[in-house]
């Protein structure tokens, strides 16, 4: 043991090394936490975890997340070091143009990164989805003869993201759900970016987490003995997530600034010199890991590879006795979605006359997507009697039935979306969660991160216009679509009626390369019977589709989305056979359409458009073009029932029927 020690002590001051050399040569990035967790990373690397360098993504890995992604020298030295596929030349190239170590760690682009972390307190939600993911994989998948999930997910996290609201949010929710899969370590070093911690905070955030159902420990983060049998013990511990307070200085190793707030940038990178001097690494070879500690950890690799070569034994014995199971795992990892026209022919189509809020028309349709797609699973944040998007074949998740695929997020809407994140990074299962579109605001940074990665996952926004009615403008989200939509990556889905419903839900679970919202109504809207159903559904995937076509040569093009399309129907009737209707439920999804078929859809000679839709009007104008009008809604809304709030803010057949007469 006392050998071990000495060359992990030596690997941790190495890997202080690496980090010094890289924010040195770079003049850019954060020393703080890779020099003041080099210990943590070393026990953590070089012994604790379960991971296997060759196979990065072995289902049954400890999953790692560096919460705090501003110290990403911290995970880049170590997954170096641990034999992943991140040469020195990569370590060299901190900070560079396409080098695989960017500033923060960025999903996809580096060998065992689990999550795009920058945003302080992300990584722990994305943990904590993490950690829902493995337990809802256990109870799925798991068999009484074969164990093939059983891994942990830990989470280093700094005073920051403590600090964050979405980890408080997570952590009470990990707390309430006992996930005593997870294991949360806070370098705790009593500095901030700005200041010393006791500038912003006096809590004690032991008490805080013993009082969301945490059990917590506090040890030296400098002692690797200590760290380790810390570590051991809530890896041991059932019931409650655990949280180890790790007591460390930051930028330890460069005396000038360690234990001050300035050792949390690259304040100590121009003390270089002698910091590596009294690190004992060779002033003469910068980028420095000895020959011992390589093999030390190539010795590690071999243990990692008998437990990796130990586990695959068992899988494919579980892959032999459990077929289907295996199938529906390997759907899950590889995104496997049934063709567009399965999916609609399992959703009955719905009555002429049907008159139908569509997020009931929402409900409605999850239900045969969700029996589908088995591995999809849904949330809401504690809105599941007014978002209506329960999946009624399943039951809660919770402690006692973790095989639930209805999760209860609570008052948590920040959460529940970096969850669902965490949830879509493991890979396993199709994350889907609801709430008011208004509070999309309170999600909006775990909305972005996921368009940022690419994370297919679905949300379920209803409520989507000042139809919302007597809640008021506080609940009337003029603003919040139009906000959503200049998201780059993020498929905004607006149906007008339940067909378009059907496409729109299709739609979304087709998508793969990235999230999408689903703005659905509160208010009821008609079935618009003017195109067959199936024009409707496989019009939405296009993103916009011609509704009703012009009769004679065509003069003007009506655009709507939503539930204001019902009007451009109405105005269109009363303008003439020279009018073209034009569904528009996703910008996005049309301007990845060909030239061809946006022309055919809006053709350029066409200069008479009018839009109508219940929110602000300004990306409208992409569309209509500087010749033609928007019938929108440029304010905030008011208290009165929806009809009258409609009505009151020119959502109107009247409105638009003006607008295009006005237009020369």
């Amino acid at each position: 043991m006392n050998q071990k020690l000495e060359i992990l002590a030596r690997a941790a001051n190495e890997a202080r090394g690496l980090a010094i050399d890289a924010v040195h040569k770079a003049s850019s990035g954060h020393l703080g936490l890779p020099l003041g967790c080099a210990e943590i990373g070393a026990v953590l690397f070089g012994q604790a975890l379960r991971y296997n360098p060759s196979e990065p993504k072995w289902l049954n890995r400890d999953r790692f997340v560096l919460s705090a992604g501003h110290g990403s020298m911290f995970l880049y030295a170590w997954l170096h070091i641990a034999g992943f596929d991140l040469p020195i030349e990569e370590i060299c190239n901190f900070r560079q143009f396409h080098s695989k170590t960017p500033g923060h760690p960025e999903f996809k682009e580096t060998p065992g990164v689990e999550a795009t972390t920058g945003p302080l307190g992300q990584g722990i939600a994305n943990a904590v989805g993490y950690a829902v993911s493995a337990k809802m994989a256990a109870a799925r998948f798991n068999t009484p003869e074969h164990t093939i999930f059983d891994h942990k997910v830990v989470v280093l996290a700094g005073d920051g993201c403590i600090q964050e609201g979405v980890a408080q949010e997570a952590s009470a929710f990990a707390g309430h759900a006992r996930l005593d899969n997870l294991i949360l370590i806070y370098d705790s070093n009593d500095v901030t970016l700005d200041a010393m911690a006791s500038a912003t905070q006096d809590e004690d955030t032991a008490k805080r987490y013993e009082a969301l159902n945490w059990e917590v420990q506090t040890v030296d983060g400098h002692d690797m003995v200590a760290f380790l049998a810390a570590y051991e013990k809530a890896k041991a511990a059932k019931g409650k997530p655990q949280l180890i307070i790790a007591k460390t200085l930051i930028g330890k190793g460069i005396p000038e600034v360690a234990g001050t707030a300035k050792a949390h940038g690259e304040g100590g990178a121009k003390f270089a010199d002698a910091a590596r001097a009294s690190l004992g690494l060779p002033a003469d070879k910068h980028f420095y890991v000895s020959g011992d500690t390589y093999a030390y950890f190539a010795e590690h690799r071999k243990k990692l590879q008998a437990e990796y070569d130990a586990w695959n034994a068992t899988y494919q014995a579980w892959r032999a006795a459990n077929p289907e199971l295996a199938r529906q795992l390997d759907a899950g990892l590889n995104l496997e979605v049934p063709p567009a026209a399965e999916l609609f022919s399992r959703i009955p189509e719905f009555p002429a006359d049907a008159k139908i809020a569509t997020r009931k028309a929402g409900s409605d349709v999850l239900q045969p997507i969700a029996e589908a797609l088995p591995l999809l699973v849904g949330g809401s944040a504690d809105l599941y009697g007014s978002t209506l998007n329960y999946i009624n074949s399943s039951k809660d998740w919770t402690p006692e039935n973790y095989g639930g695929r209805n999760i209860r997020y609570g008052i948590r809407e920040h959460a529940m979306a970096a969850i669902m994140n965490g949830i879509a990074y493991d890979g396993i299962f199709r994350a889907s969660g609801a709430t008011f579109m208004v509070f999309a605001d309170y999600a909006r940074p775990a909305i972005r991160l996921a368009a940022l990665v690419g994370l297919p996952v679905i949300y379920i926004f209803t409520h989507d216009s000042v139809g919302v009615g007597e809640d008021g403008p506080t609940h009337q989200p003029v603003e919040t679509v139009s906000g959503l939509r200049v998201i780059p990556n993020l498929d905004v889905i607006r149906p007008a009626d339940p067909e378009e419903t059907a496409g729109a839900f299709v739609a979304a679970v087709e998508r793969t390369n990235g999230p999408t919202v689903l703005a659905l109504t509160r208010q009821v809207v008609p079935n618009l019977n003017v195109a067959p159903a199936s024009v409707r559904r496989e019009g939405v995937l296009k993103g916009a589709y011609i509704l009703v076509k012009e009769t004679a040569p065509l003069e003007t093009i009506i655009m709507a989305s939503g539930s204001e399309l019902q009007h451009a129907i109405a105005a269109a009737q009363q303008l003439g056979p020279g009018t073209r209707v034009v569904s528009f439920p996703s910008f996005e999804r049309f301007e990845r359409q060909s030239a061809e078929y946006q022309e055919e859809v809006l053709p350029k000679a066409v200069r008479r458009r009018v839009a109508i839709e219940a929110g602000v009007s300004g990306l409208w104008y992409r569309w209509v073009g500087l010749d033609g009008k928007v019938v929108g809604i440029d304010r905030f809304g008011l208290s009165a029932p929806g009809g009258k709030v409609m009505e009151t803010l020119d959502m109107t057949v009247e409105a638009v029927v003006k607008a295009v007469r006005e237009l020369r």
